[in-house]
């Protein structure tokens, strides 16, 4: 006798079928696996080996994943290119070091001001430059960038010019403060994570899908009734805040920040670290800071070829993975196989979002 079977994807999660389960499996795997990593394996290594080089590699990558996973959400989700990013990065750790040393306020304040003061910034810039498009957009952040690198060499009386700010304190929350190599690392990966997440649950929502539509046609997204301009500068304000951020993190881990360490060659780093992992991908912007500040220290011992090595490296990636190490179609699928309980479907079963 025939038996209608209903579809799995129509029937009420209580009456979903066991496999569903197993998309809540593999995530709970996946994300283990990297928090164990993160807390775990990278922390033993440190500890274990007492190396503050090995512990300010790992604060720094951390800090570049904020960075590279804040610019794909511009650049690889929006479609805008931006190559002005290190600028943002500068204004968030002018902001955090300034508030710091001379006003006194504690990290607890300066981080989220970091990120609003650049943010703010971002929006200034959005607002006159959002009309323009493809690679004009991009030689206009350029010029931004370089203006604000400029204004940070220059401004003496404020940004102490050349001679960079001192003695900034370090992380501290609530009476403990991160003045180990652990603690210092341990802080910013926490918030690094959160950062990531906040990314990942913008970019794996509607939000996220309007904004996917605006990079594939913005003339037809405007159509659908899609606010394009509306979009585009809350992208763009959306990632200068967590490079904003970022900088804080930079200000207070090292002490000390000065204006070369934001200029437009860091935009340039930062921009390869989105393209190497894969436009788009968020999991692939963090793949791609990993490999873009790890590569380079492993291969220190062998002096200046080192720099050759990472650029063959990085040609024959391109080549090979043109959509990059982890491409959006592969990022995105994962996601809806992981989390399958969670992704919405319409009444033909196509996936559209989240619930």
């Amino acid at each position: 006798m025939d038996v209608n079977v209903p579809d799995a994807r129509l029937m009420p999660a209580t009456l979903a079928p066991p496999a569903a389960f197993s998309g809540r499996g593999r995530r709970f795997a996946w994300t283990l696996l990297l928090l164990a990593v993160a807390f775990g394996a990278v922390p033993a290594a440190i500890v274990g080996t007492g190396s503050s080089y090995l512990a300010q590699i790992a604060i720094t990558t951390m800090i570049f994943v904020i960075l590279s996973a804040s610019l794909n959400h511009v650049t690889g989700t929006a479609g805008l290119l931006s190559i002005g990013h290190a600028a943002f990065y500068g204004i968030g750790a002018y902001a955090a070091a300034l508030l710091s040393t001379k006003a006194g306020l504690p990290f607890i304040v300066t981080l989220p001001a970091a990120g609003l003061i650049a943010a703010l910034f971002g929006f200034l810039v959005a607002l006159p430059t959002m009309r323009l498009v493809s690679i004009y957009f991009a030689v206009a952040t350029l010029g931004i960038g370089e203006m604000i690198y400029v204004v940070l060499l220059n401004w003496v009386d404020v940004t102490r010019g050349p001679m960079g700010i001192r003695g900034i304190p370090p992380i501290s929350l609530f009476g403990w403060q991160a003045d180990t190599l652990l603690s210092r690392y341990l802080a910013v990966a926490v918030i690094a994570v959160a950062c990531v997440w906040v990314l990942h649950r913008l970019t794996h929502s509607y939000y996220g899908n309007a904004l996917r539509a605006l990079r594939e046609d913005d003339q037809c997204a405007d159509s659908m009734g899609i606010n394009v301009e509306r979009l585009k500068i809350e992208s763009f304000v959306v990632a200068t805040f967590f490079a904003g951020i970022a900088g804080a993190l930079l200000a207070h881990t090292s002490a000390y920040i000065a204006p070369d360490n934001f200029r437009f060659m860091e935009s340039i780093l930062i921009l390869a670290m989105v393209v190497v992992g894969g436009l788009g991908s968020l999991p692939g912007a963090v793949v791609g800071a990993l490999f873009m500040i790890v590569l380079p220290e492993a291969l220190r011992d062998i002096g200046d070829y080192r720099m050759i090595a990472v650029g063959a490296t990085m040609f024959l990636s391109i080549l090979l993975l043109p959509k990059g190490m982890l491409a959006e179609g592969t990022a995105l699928g994962f996601v809806r196989r992981s989390f399958s309980r969670g992704w919405a479907t319409i009444a033909g079963g196509t996936p559209v979002g989240w619930k």
